[in-house]
């Protein structure tokens, strides 16, 4: 036994001694020479080691290495793309002799990372090496197990220390940096619970990030495995709770929230301040359950908060094909986009103190945009998506419920407005907008009834010169490069017709009776027309809208009216006869009774419209027929014959 004994110790003096003989076996110089030779022939890239190199074996078989840097090649701003301060891994000896491997301490100090792109876009982490072919993997034996694998590592300390990382783009030069860069990972095994606790900077911001993994061993061979995630930051809150899974096919499946204090805060902290006027776009919050996957992206059950306004749906994203495809339907309580929008113009204040709205600039003085319009957007993605709303607003105008549905294929978008509740009225309609060819395609067509026109109009453009039930029936299209060339190009057709209202600011029937203050005898608000009926047809062609058959129906008036509009030059050209009849049937009556005709011309631009009696119009068409009995006729210029005769002439107020 005392031999026995003997020979034990003898062989374990004789392995201890060993092993601390082994470093000197094995220079620093060769190990160091072996790194770098290894790292030159796998990537291409130099890497140079100015710092020792330690090697030991016992307590346990480590390796320390000082200043290591990787090399950028020709072409970048950066002369390296990683440096690390040191590097020190030391592994357990004894489990590693028994096929184990546990690490007992894996630390980078002051790691760099540089990730840069030169002009032409080339990254600096591709290397200009010839892939290795892969050789086969051995399968093993029927019946035999694998003595060591994954569930084989543990690990001890593991951390990243002071580390940093810099995004340069070579193209617009911009710079990105995270510094302060601290993770510490605990892995008992790879089948038991994974924790990685971490934090950093950027952008003067400290954010903390989290992951726990239930068995990293589960993912890694393809199974799912519980897992959470977290970024903490002033600007922004994101956390997911659910499962993982890796493999040939990765995936993510759990619950999402996401918490922003301000839209506007996180965007300038991000580097991409919003200047969009109002101020709107404070607080976000989303909720749901995601559902990721390499081929495609679902977020269902959303509920979503910014602002006031809050909203339900759910989103599903193919991100397999060529074009990504988006399906989905979100539904908003209530709309209020105000917050978005530009204040209004301060107010002015008058000679005598008093203060009156500040207009905007007039909408003929602005002009159609000679912008090119982008629509390259339109072929981002394909869209199926249907959207409704409680009610929305838009300055002083106010929608009530509302649905439509958006469907965009090939560049060309379709948006079926399904439902619309608008001022006591409500209606259908549909836009389509073409991008697959150059320029934009427009086609729309709207079917709108008993739309209230007086606080429509009030609301939408301040103007309440026209009360009475609305309907509409409009179909137009055009195509062009800009806002000007689709406008100039605009056919169609249409109808518009009001029922029991009146027109303000002129009174037709007044004007029978007494031309002068018909027009001057009063403020606008006093002036009011009444009918019973007013509607017409029109076409369009080339921008022009045409019509003929205007026509207005009111106890002992009619009116009957043609001219245009030209869209292009935001002009309306306009003839109104109104004619006193002997009959108090308003809609459904005659519109051809006899009676005095005191016609109006209605021109100008949209923002300054002018109405004047057409005098000479008026005594050519009254006249006319009391010339004929007497064997007169009314002339030229303003001048009334009966024969040979000159009775009268005349300058009218249009007239020459």
């Amino acid at each position: 036994m005392k031999k026995i004994l003997i020979a034990i110790g003898g062989l374990v003096v004789l392995v201890v001694g060993g092993l601390l003989v082994l470093p000197m076996l094995v220079p620093a110089d060769r190990i160091k020479d072996e790194m770098v030779g290894a790292v030159k022939s796998a990537t291409g890239r130099d890497l140079s080691i100015q710092g020792k190199v330690v090697v030991s074996v016992l307590p346990s078989l480590s390796v320390q290495v000082g200043d290591v840097a990787l090399a950028n090649p020709a072409g970048y701003s950066s002369k390296d793309l990683a440096r690390l301060g040191a590097v020190d891994i030391r592994l357990k000896l004894f489990p590693l002799l028994s096929g184990r491997v546990e690490v007992d301490s894996f630390v980078l100090a002051d790691p760099v990372i540089t990730l840069e792109t030169d002009r032409q876009g080339k990254g600096n982490w591709v290397f200009d090496v010839p892939a290795l072919s892969a050789k086969p993997e051995a399968k093993p034996a029927a019946g035999s197990q694998s003595t060591t694998g994954p569930a084989d590592i543990r690990l001890g300390d593991v951390r990243i220390a002071n580390g940093k990382l810099v995004q340069i783009d070579g193209k617009t030069g911009i710079r990105q940096e995270v510094s302060d860069i601290n993770l510490q990972v605990a892995l008992k095994r790879l089948d038991q619970p994974l924790s990685v606790k971490g934090a950093l900077v950027w952008n003067g911001k400290k954010v903390e990030i989290g992951l726990d993994v239930a068995s990293l061993k589960a993912v890694l061979a393809g199974e799912a495995s519980k897992a959470e995630f977290s970024v903490a930051a002033d600007p922004v809150k994101l956390g997911f709770k659910g499962q993982a899974k890796g493999g040939a096919v990765p995936a993510l499946d759990g619950d999402l929230s996401l918490v922003v204090p301000s839209i506007r805060g996180f965007a300038a902290w991000g580097g991409a301040p919003i200047t969009m006027a109002g101020n709107g776009l404070g607080p976000l919050s989303i909720t749901g359950k995601l559902a990721a996957s390499v081929s495609q992206i679902a977020f269902t059950g959303a509920a979503i908060a910014i602002d006031a306004i809050k909203a339900r749906g759910d989103v599903t994203v193919n991100i397999a094909a060529a074009r990504p495809a988006i399906t989905g339907r979100l539904d908003v309580e209530s709309l209020d986009l105000n917050p978005y929008l530009p204040p209004d113009p301060p107010a002015k204040t008058g000679a005598g103190g008093e203060t009156s709205p500040a207009k905007a600039p007039p909408a003929s003085a602005k002009g159609w945009s000679d912008d090119p319009i982008d629509a390259s957007g339109l072929k981002a993605a394909d869209v199926d998506f249907a959207l409704s709303c409680g009610a929305i607003q838009v300055k002083a105008i106010k929608v009530g419920k509302s649905a439509v549905k958006l469907a965009l294929h090939d560049g060309k978008l379709v948006a079926d407005l399904t439902e619309l509740a608008l001022y006591q009225g409500g209606g259908k309609g549909r836009v389509s907008l073409d991008g697959a060819q150059p320029g934009v395609g427009l086609e729309a067509a709207f079917q709108l009834k008993a739309i209230q026109a007086e606080p429509f109009l009030a609301d939408a453009a301040g103007v309440d010169r026209l009360s009475g039930a609305g309907n509409f029936d409009v179909r137009v299209s055009g195509h062009g490069k800009s806002q000007r060339q689709i406008v100039s190009g605009l056919d169609g057709k249409g109808a518009v017709s009001f029922l029991n209202g009146a027109i303000k600011g002129i009174n037709l029937g007044a004007m029978l009776r007494n031309v002068g203050t018909a027009f001057t005898g009063g403020p606008a608000s006093a002036e009011k027309t009444d009918f019973t009926e007013l509607g017409g047809t029109f076409t369009i062609a080339k921008g022009i809208v045409a019509n003929n058959d205007l026509a207005l129906k009111s106890p002992l008036l009619r009116v009957e009216a043609k001219g245009i509009v030209d869209l292009p030059q935001r002009s309306v050209n306009y003839r109104i006869e109104p004619k006193v009849v002997p009959s108090l049937q308003g809609q459904g009556g005659a519109s051809d009774m006899g009676g005095l005709v005191v016609p109006v011309l209605v021109s100008g631009p949209w923002d300054n419209i002018s109405y004047r009696p057409d005098l000479e119009g008026m005594m050519k068409q009254n006249l006319q027929g009391v010339g004929n009995a007497l064997g007169g006729v009314v002339g030229v210029g303003g001048e009334i014959r009966f024969g040979a005769v000159v009775v009268r002439r005349f300058r009218g107020w249009g007239g020459p």
